[in-house]
């Protein structure tokens, strides 16, 4: 009996695709260019019993098995390979519960990022983490690579708000991690070490996540458009020396939102070359400040033209022509998106090398960036077809991967490794580091099926 039969006896033929041409919709994630097979199987289980049986079926017969979210990801790591089983969380969607005096709620991995922000608010709480992707990713897939965001410069990743999990680990045994609580310190934090695994360790079946009091009151928009990215960078780097944490500070180049114009007509290309992006959430008097304060940080740096924005729906569109850059871009061919991060006094010489590494490989390079944390995204859009541009794209990405760790930086910030960035990775960890990881995953991964082949080799 082969693995998919196997596993239709187990949870419902209903429950498992087989059809090749629908396999292939959920057998990758959005990263150009990383590799992948067709699986055996698509599952798509409905609770948390059906992924035990179908971890135990696989443990049993050696299949690897890799989660799935909304398949959004940039790295690779929800690609599967020939043969393997790819679970879907698509059907556990639901928000189990939601806490307004403990301010938490639990939901299932197939919960839409935007739709439990929207859910939460009706009890007057506010779930931060917000990865560009978030009117369609996941829970489960941003727990599973740590999500950012363009809230987190000032109120950081998924793992700052995952308190527990309910997860299916090792044979397919069904644990619970990590607490219901405000504060606990029992054992190790297991609960944060699924964070950010990439499904190398397990299957998360249920989330409890920590929540914020919804925010009121009007944001401080300030804007500032700069003749070079080396301008911006330099702005960005005065804001956190300024010690202003704003609520949001985004960066995106003049071709990037010149893209998102051509698809959407919203009529907002900028008129310098870089355009800077900035919020601040305080309320009253300490907001209308922190915004006197950025301005002042973009004035002083140079900037062409900055302002304080006092038109809110303007506002608005600008942020969300920052979110529209990258699916925007991917409508002009094959789109390689990096993810490094530096230290924020490191933003404006990171910006630089970026910009040297497309001179030199002949490539061209847009840029986006939750800059006020110097998570930086360069993109390199290659023509369609194009062996030669592809190869010196391919080039300039691990260039600029090691022109990252020159500075401080690390090779991602929130999309994962995946498979792109594990020689980066390796070389950031180094190989004590690296033995460690491959320690804990064969303690938490007997049977050695959870996404083997990610992260490192």
């Amino acid at each position: 009996m082969s693995i998919a039969q196997s596993l239709a006896a187990a949870i419902g033929a209903d429950q498992v695709i087989t059809d090749p041409e629908i396999m292939r919709g959920y057998a990758h994630d959005e990263a150009e260019w990383a590799p992948y097979g067709t699986p055996a199987a698509v599952v798509r289980p409905r609770d948390t019993a059906d992924v035990a049986a179908v971890v135990a079926l696989c443990a049993e017969h050696r299949v690897p098995v890799v989660g799935r979210g909304a398949g959004t990801g940039l790295s690779g790591a929800a690609n599967a390979v020939d043969g393997w089983v790819v679970v879907s969380f698509e059907r556990m969607n639901r928000v189990l519960s939601v806490d307004p005096v403990q301010q938490s709620a639990v939901v299932q991995p197939g919960v839409v990022n935007d739709d439990l922000r929207r859910r939460v608010a009706d009890d007057g709480l506010w779930y931060p983490p917000d990865p560009a992707s978030a009117p369609w990713s996941t829970i489960g897939g941003n727990v599973a690579t740590n999500a950012g965001g363009l809230c987190c410069v000032k109120y950081g990743v998924t793992r700052d708000y995952v308190l527990g999990m309910e997860a299916v680990v090792g044979t397919g045994q069904v644990v619970r991690l990590g607490r219901a609580t405000a504060k606990g310190v029992t054992g190790y934090d297991l609960a944060g070490l699924m964070v950010g695994s990439e499904g190398t360790l397990g299957l998360v079946t249920e989330v409890t996540l920590r929540m914020r009091p919804l925010r009121t009151g009007v944001e401080h928009t300030v804007v500032g458009y700069f003749d070079s990215l080396t301008d911006a960078g330099r702005a960005v780097a005065a804001v956190a020396a300024s010690g202003v944490v704003p609520s949001a500070l985004e960066l995106i180049d003049r071709f990037c939102l010149r893209a998102v114009d051509e698809w959407k007509n919203m009529g907002l290309s900028a008129e310098g070359e870089v355009l800077l992006l900035a919020r601040s959430d305080q309320p009253g008097a300490a907001g209308e400040q922190e915004a006197d304060t950025i301005l002042g940080c973009f004035q002083g740096e140079g900037a062409a033209y900055a302002v304080r924005s006092t038109d809110a729906e303007e506002a608005e569109a600008l942020f969300a022509a920052r979110r529209l850059a990258y699916p925007a871009l991917e409508r002009l061919g094959p789109l390689l998106t990096e993810d490094v991060c530096v230290p924020k006094a490191q933003v404006p010489y990171m910006l630089a090398r970026i910009e040297e590494a497309g001179r030199r490989f002949d490539t061209h390079i847009g840029n986006i960036a939750h800059a006020g944390d110097g998570n930086l995204h360069p993109l390199f859009i290659v023509p369609a077809g194009d062996e030669a541009a592809k190869k010196r794209a391919k080039e300039a990405f691990e260039v600029i991967v090691d022109e990252a760790l020159a500075l401080g930086g690390t090779v991602t910030g929130e999309h994962g490794v995946g498979l792109l960035k594990m020689r980066g990775a390796a070389r950031e960890l180094g190989p004590d580091v690296v033995g460690m990881h491959r320690a804990v995953k064969n303690a938490l991964d007997p049977a050695g099926i959870f996404n083997p082949g990610k992260v490192f080799a």
